[in-house]
């Protein structure tokens, strides 16, 4: 890659991350009717053997940042929350892209969330941008009695805002000096310690196939977490994050080919459309926005 340019670099990292999430996704889907915490304790059991190899590799410390620990704790809290979200609405929406675009709606509510705690101001267009893309997460949800995946679709929906939560408490965190890597391995040693009581008590045997698929969804968000973050240290969002949406395109392939030929309904290709085109617009302008600071 000494040839590619940084962003060129960012652009295949963040790539490589969609596509590792998409299949974090598919192999969840795979692994059948196990209960939520199960899945959500395999995912990070292995997150948290490669975090431990990374920071014993690069001689880093495993401990945080002074003033950090706190704010550790409430990422962990609202990312787990947003774990279990995106968990439960992928083991029981019928689309697997539909539980992924609204886990999307993190960075909308990663805005909202450091306007409010972070005092970074929001600006028209991106409220404009914020409001019509979660009226488009409503095409997705379908919020009427009638929809036999309200529940999930409202898990997954409360998944991506988590998410938004722990990224702006992540950001807070960065500002402070902390190791992104440490902050992976927090959350996943956090991760396992609050889901481990429940396998002792409510242990659900596996075939080899399930455990197989679970221990992959661990490696497909290992690969996802460690991906983005690189991406992000190569270029900056403003220039990149719209690449992330990518794992729509190949979560909806993946669910096409190896979940039984899953197709969205037209209400939810609306709502992907809506999502999608503000992302784009906020992408565009921030861009803009960019330049002209630079001018």
């Amino acid at each position: 890659m000494n040839k590619l340019s940084n962003k060129t670099k960012g652009i295949i990292c963040i790539l490589l991350s969609a596509f590792c999430f998409s299949g974090m996704s598919s192999f969840i889907n795979l692994s059948g009717d196990l209960p939520v915490p199960q899945k959500v304790f395999f995912r990070n059991l292995v997150a948290l053997f490669c975090a431990s190899a990374v920071l014993l590799k690069n001689h880093q410390p495993f401990k945080p940042t002074k003033g950090c620990l706190k704010y550790h704790f409430l990422r962990s809290s609202v990312g787990l929350l947003g774990v279990f979200g995106n968990f439960y609405a992928t083991t029981h929406m019928a689309h697997t892209a539909d539980a992924a675009m609204l886990n999307k709606l993190s960075p909308f509510a990663t805005l909202i969330f450091c306007a409010l705690f972070l005092k970074e101001k929001v600006k028209p267009k991106q409220a404009v941008a914020i409001v019509i893309a979660f009226i488009g997460a409503m095409f997705v949800i379908k919020p009427t009695l009638s929809n036999v995946e309200l529940v999930p679709s409202l898990a997954g929906f409360i998944g991506g805002v988590s998410a938004g939560a722990a990224y702006t408490t992540v950001r807070h965190m960065a500002n402070k000096g902390e190791n992104g890597r440490f902050t992976v391995f927090f959350f996943s040693a956090f991760s396992v310690a609050v889901t481990a009581p429940y396998l002792i008590f409510n242990y659900h045997p596996m075939t080899p196939q399930q455990l197989f698929y679970l221990f992959m969804v661990g490696v497909c968000a290992a690969g996802g977490q460690f991906a983005i973050t690189a991406a992000y240290t190569f270029a900056p969002s403003s220039e990149i994050s719209i690449y992330d949406y990518s794992n729509i395109i190949f979560t909806a392939i993946e669910g096409y080919f190896f979940l039984g030929h899953q197709i969205p309904d037209v209400l939810s290709i609306v709502g992907y459309f809506i999502i999608c085109l503000m992302a784009v617009w906020m992408f565009i302008y921030n861009n803009k926005s960019t330049e002209l600071k630079k001018q």
